[in-house]
């Protein structure tokens, strides 16, 4: 058996798994729960396999089961191998979590099955060497995530978020379907393989405008940038193992597609920077409106539309090793965090503070900036600062603004002299861990995706442009509790906790609060 027919095993395991679940309304007896666990357990043995695979004998693709340079085909490389890991376990996990969760529900079955189901089709899509598995596999994906939505076909809240993701899916469909179909005919081949390496070696420039454009709107479509956002803050009304699945390369498969087709990417460097823009605009508008959300799953999905804006900046900056990085790390870190939501209300109801909380002045946040920014900058020295590209650089001055918030906190008058030690180790290992993960993101995707070119004028400007906004946004979020009790921050909590009415406006588009239900 070949390593690249290895990746089509744990997909097959999911299709397997999704028919066993679709056997009645119901789960009984309890060993077809298990065995679905167990199939999803070997779905992951057999990703596992894959990576180890691609590490001895490096990349490779199968043949292709269709015509005209069209049809079924599977490229093992190190994207798919991370990408299908990550699935495979994110999925595992939440098979067995929902295994619990879902016990006596009257439709655990078919909800099991859709489960499974989505899990392979995801399987399928960052596993595809051909450009029309990759797009069925990218329709298959949205249209199991539908039922899942509708778990509860009953409740308003559901129907609205499902009418919404429905139309935005089928915007984005219709957006990869004529990329892919521009692709074809640009470079005469379905080949992903094929098609990279033309595009690496500077050829299709002729569409290389409108097929980046047609992939970036798809992908800003299918991870939730703004203004297409709302349906993901509205998913609350499904059952938690569906919010928590969205990570398993369901709301970031449009970070993948960019980072598939990042060869073709660099072709158009103005949609980079559209993508740059707006997915830096998304991140602060998500982290903003976030941090004025009480619910604890809502608080999350608006974390998580911060998250995929930072996804999409990372791309628009071409950084797409850490654009992967990110994808991995979000997804472990919010996936667990959705499954822990529930006991999250009990473990903030028995911390007991010790006293007031330390409030920074204007000179205390000044000087953790200060800080935070010299201590970043010998960490990025001591790595080789003259090795790393600009964007790269730039992006980790942003990561060290959130530290410095910390270190804020620890600069106050009022603050014992344990939590200053505590904030300063914090950011010179936020540093060291940036630069110590960036390198073996690169390392680790040499070869594979292109490197960060050298930044011209526009993205020079985007660089500053990104520097500033998100540091603007920290040192307001960092002085904050100065004026918090002022009759201005109450009204600007308002706005920010009903997302500036953005979704309002996009629900005023699609026709009012209509709950028609999606065939």
């Amino acid at each position: 058996m070949t390593p690249a027919v290895l990746l089509f095993l744990a997909p097959l395991a999911l299709i397997a798994a999704s028919v066993i679940a679709f056997r009645g309304p119901q789960m009984r007896p309890l060993r077809a729960l298990r065995l679905i666990e167990a199939i999803s357990l070997a779905a992951l043995g057999a990703a596992v396999l894959s990576g180890l695979a691609v590490t001895a004998e490096g990349a490779t693709s199968t043949g292709l089961m269709g015509i005209a340079g069209l049809g079924l085909s599977a490229r093992l490389d190190a994207v798919s191998a991370v990408m299908l890991l990550l699935v495979s376990f994110v999925g595992w996990v939440v098979v067995r979590f929902a295994a619990t969760y879902m016990d006596g529900e009257a439709e655990q079955g078919p909800f099991t099955g859709w489960l499974c189901a989505t899990l392979a089709a995801v399987m399928l899509l960052v596993i595809a060497g051909n450009v029309l598995q990759l797009v069925l596999a990218w329709i298959a994906t949205s249209l199991f995530l539908h039922k899942l939505l509708l778990h509860y076909p009953g409740r308003v809240a559901a129907q609205r978020a499902a009418r919404k993701k429905w139309i935005t899916a089928r915007l984005g469909d219709v957006a990869l379907l004529a990329a892919v179909v521009m692709l074809y005919v640009q470079y005469g081949t379905g080949s992903i393989t094929e098609i990279l390496t033309a595009a690496r070696l500077g050829e299709g420039q002729a569409m290389a405008g409108w097929i980046a454009a047609t992939l970036a709107f798809a992908a800003i479509l299918k991870s939730a940038q703004f203004p297409t956002h709302g349906w993901l803050t509205e998913v609350m009304e499904t059952p938690t193992p569906v919010s928590a699945l969205l990570h398993a390369g369901v709301i970031n498969a449009g970070g993948f597609l960019l980072i598939r087709f990042a060869d073709v990417m660099l072709l158009a460097p103005g949609v980079l920077a559209v993508l740059a823009m707006l997915g830096g605009f998304t991140a602060l508008f998500g982290g903003l409106v976030m941090l004025s959300q009480s619910a604890v799953k809502t608080s999350l999905a608006w974390s998580t539309v911060a998250q995929m804006g930072f996804m999409i900046l990372q791309c628009g900056l071409a950084l797409f090793p850490l654009a992967l990085l990110h994808i991995v790390a979000h997804s472990l870190y919010k996936a667990h965090a959705f499954l822990a939501s529930g006991t999250a209300v009990d473990g903030v109801a028995a911390i007991r503070r010790p006293g007031p909380v330390a409030i920074p002045n204007g000179l205390a946040v000044g000087r953790a900036f200060l800080i935070a920014l010299v201590i970043y900058a010998a960490v990025a020295f001591v790595f080789g600062i003259s090795g790393k590209s600009p964007q790269a650089i730039a992006l980790g001055a942003i990561l060290i603004f959130g530290v410095a918030y910390l270190l804020a906190q620890g600069l106050a008058d009022s603050a014992p002299r344990v939590l200053t030690q505590r904030t300063a180790a914090y950011s010179a290992a936020a540093a060291v861990g940036y630069f110590t993960l960036q390198t073996g993101a690169e390392w680790l995707m040499a070869g594979t995706l292109p490197a960060t070119p050298a930044p011209g004028p526009l993205e020079w400007a985007l660089i500053a442009l990104a520097l500033l906004s998100f540091g603007v946004v920290a040192v307001a979020q960092a002085m904050f509790p100065l004026w918090a009790y002022h009759p201005a921050a109450a009204g600007l909590r308002v706005h920010l906790s009903n997302g500036l009415y953005a979704n309002a406006v996009f629900d005023k588009l699609l026709g009012g609060w209509s709950t028609t239900r999606s065939s």
